[in-house]
């Protein structure tokens, strides 16, 4: 139908019926693209800690710095996509933590909260990239965190307690995985580990190739596996890299060392590979109530996103997941005549919270200081004397938020900011919301639009056609 026909229609029913019918047609049409295919390879995306509200102000954020929303949201509007919601919940909570979460998708049982696929009685189950590895597959995992953290790990080892991150470095020796690409330096480097054991030397004699900043990994053309690792804990958030140019030269984007492992673990396996992608500092950043952080970093993601689905429709045998391990803190856009205007603001924020956070403590002296630096750093935020002399008063006692090292009153700072964005939050903590699922390529017409978690370890296995080797 040509544009100017489709106008002169003025039956509002009919353009209704019109509208109906082409999106159902599409959908179909999307649905059968990839008919009984199975999946040669799978890319699994997770913004850690990403409730719904996150996903929304991500894409209104980009509309409004770009005139275009979110990658995420574009596979649902051209309904490239097929989508569910997810029940998160743990062996023992309703509210589960990302160790329990990602052992569901990993071992295809719930476990209970800090266990990485070890049951309360001590089962273990075998992890999911275990399998694909054993079925000739390549594996690989790509996080902003520690690469020793809950979500990777719960896909790759089984250990009684997430917190052991120095033990789970070790099984990752054992295991010998092909990319493996974060932070977390402090569980590699033989005078950050406990046991004072260099694991760089012990990868690199198996033959791995260690990377320890951007530019290696961006000139690598080699088919050694891949070990990189590019911060003591985890990586910067977005928004700070993006305005510091040592961290932008030094540190990969998660869209960079995804699409580098893409590009290794298709060109050098003849069975296919699997890959996890996290954007783990989503949930950093939700604990810490930081909207700049939160926001620039799910942008990050999503710009892993386009990386990932770039390859899949030109691959045609990958099938790509993307969803979170739950929601955290649960923050929206609350209702102002000034919402529109307040929410603009993040557009000119040049730092996250806890940069500024980190600043004032090493550099403010007075409530002056502080006034001017936020000022500087948030788009020209005014904040009164009191304010500056809370926040300047929590340095001695703030104990918010998980990831909180260094005792920053992020509490506070995300109160004075919420007339300024328009931005509320419920907690600093996990919530046990049902989330997004999305799926794209050969198999995800086989999701089912109400799933729980633990579900997707089998529909993985199903679809790549290996589920009865295990």
């Amino acid at each position: 139908m040509k544009r100017r026909d489709f106008f002169k229609n003025g039956s509002l029913f009919a353009f209704g019926g019109l509208v109906s019918d082409f999106h159902s047609n599409l959908w179909l049409d999307n649905k059968d693209e990839f008919g009984s295919k199975k999946a040669k390879n799978i890319i699994f995306m997770v913004s850690d800690g990403m409730s719904t509200g996150t996903l929304n102000m991500a894409d209104r954020l980009l509309y409004l710095k770009n005139g275009k929303g979110s990658h995420w949201l574009e596979l649902y509007r051209e309904g490239k996509i097929n989508r569910a919601l997810m029940d998160t919940a743990s062996a023992d909570s309703m509210v589960t933590d990302s160790a329990a979460a990602s052992s569901s998708w990993g071992g295809g049982k719930r476990v209970p909260n800090g266990s990485l696929n070890v049951s309360a009685s001590g089962e273990k189950h075998l992890p999911i990239w275990q399998k694909f590895k054993q079925s000739g597959k390549k594996v690989g995992c790509v996080t902003t965190v520690p690469i020793t953290h809950a979500t990777p790990a719960g896909f790759c080892v089984m250990q009684k307690d997430r917190g052991d991150q120095d033990q789970i470095a070790l099984d990752y020796l054992d295991i010998e995985f092909d990319v493996m690409m974060g932070g977390g330096n402090e569980n590699f480097a033989a005078d950050k580990r406990g046991d004072g054991r260099d694991l760089y030397s012990a990868f690199e004699s198996k033959n791995y190739k260690v990377f320890k900043n951007r530019g290696e990994l961006m000139n690598y053309r080699g088919k050694q596996p891949m070990l990189g690792v590019f911060s003591d804990d985890g990586l910067p958030y977005a928004l700070d890299r993006a305005h510091d140019s040592d961290l932008s030269e030094n540190t990969p984007s998660l869209a960079e060392m995804s699409k580098k492992a893409i590009d290794y673990l298709s060109t050098n396996s003849d069975d296919g590979f699997v890959l996890q992608i996290e954007g783990g500092k989503v949930d950093w950043a939700a604990h810490a109530n930081d909207a700049s952080a939160l926001l620039y970093d799910q942008i990050a993601f999503d710009e892993a996103i386009k990386e990932v689905i770039d390859f899949a429709e030109s691959d045609q045998e990958t099938l790509v997941i993307i969803t979170t391990d739950h929601g955290n803190a649960n923050p929206g856009l609350i209702k102002s005549h000034e919402v529109d205007e307040n929410f603009n603001h993040l557009s000119h924020f040049t730092h996250t919270n806890a940069w500024l956070l980190n600043k004032i403590k090493t550099e403010a002296n007075s409530f002056a200081s502080i006034r001017e630096l936020i000022a500087d750093v948030n788009g020209n935020q005014t904040i009164t004397k009191d304010q500056a002399k809370t926040l300047m008063n929590y340095y001695t006692k703030s104990n918010e938020g998980l990831y909180n090292t260094n005792n920053l009153p992020f509490g506070p700072l995300a109160e004075m900011q919420k007339d300024y964005t328009s931005i509320g939050w419920i907690s600093m903590n996990h919530s046990g919301d049902y989330v997004e699922l999305a799926a794209y390529g050969p198999g995800s017409d086989q999701l089912n639009p109400f799933v729980k978690n633990y579900e997707l370890h089998n529909f993985m296995l199903k679809v790549a056609e290996v589920e009865n080797k295990f």
